[in-house]
């Protein structure tokens, strides 16, 4: 990777096409857009209001667990769609198969008695299993394109997406720095805030890794 995927994500082609451009179906980024734009107002929403008594604890913080389960499910919609387009069956059983386990993932973090601190490591090892769900499809994708370049590059940035999701939940679940000094990161620098930063970042680098996709099934240089 010569280049930061943000600079990827500003300069490409797809950001800019024009009207008249050739035509590529984009609801499929759309979905990833609006399910990454869900998770963090859900999560924003949470932080704002679980406060408020033990009742709205609860529900923001399902409210909460359901914007990461979305998300990680949207995630899956557009690399899939595009890297399979001229496979349609497996493109169906996979969008499926993640959908349904993403939807039985959500019934089960919606359990109040899921929502306390007790459940935090089976929490996130429920979000990096969803996530990893993912090795299947990007690996068979990998053998049916091995030879396109643009496909290796994007499972680059997806690798780096994968290790910024899983330090970010090593982060959520042991709880480092606090736990060293309590209560001088309440402010700033706990973990949560870590989590959020190493989610964001890799929510860049799918970014990139899709828009790479989306070129290639255009036929533009990346």
């Amino acid at each position: 990777m010569q280049d930061s995927y943000v600079g990827m994500i500003a300069r490409s082609p797809i950001l800019h096409a024009r009207k008249d451009s050739d035509s590529l179906p984009l609801w499929p980024w759309l979905v990833f857009l609006v399910g990454a734009m869900t998770c963090l107002i859900f999560s924003t929403v949470s932080h704002l209001f679980a406060c408020h008594s033990q009742r709205f604890y609860y529900f923001f913080w399902r409210l909460d667990y359901t914007g990461i389960a979305l998300m990680i499910i949207c995630s899956f919609f557009a690399p899939i769609y595009y890297a399979f387009s001229d496979h349609p069956y497996w493109r169906f059983c996979y969008l499926s198969s993640i959908a349904l386990v993403g939807f039985l993932v959500v019934l089960t973090l919606l359990a109040p008695a899921l929502s306390s601190s007790h459940f935090r490591s089976l929490r996130a090892g429920l979000f990096l299993f969803m996530g990893f769900l993912g090795v299947i499809p990007a690996t068979h994708a990998v053998i049916l394109h091995w030879n396109h370049h643009q496909i290796r590059v994007s499972l680059v940035y997806e690798i780096v997406m994968g290790l910024l999701y899983g330090i970010g939940a090593f982060f959520y679940v042991t709880r480092i720095p606090e736990r060293w000094k309590p209560g001088a990161f309440d402010i700033v620098g706990h973990s949560h805030q870590i989590f959020h930063v190493f989610v964001v970042a890799a929510a860049l680098a799918h970014c990139a890794a899709t828009l790479i996709i989306m070129e290639w099934r255009r036929g533009l240089p990346v």
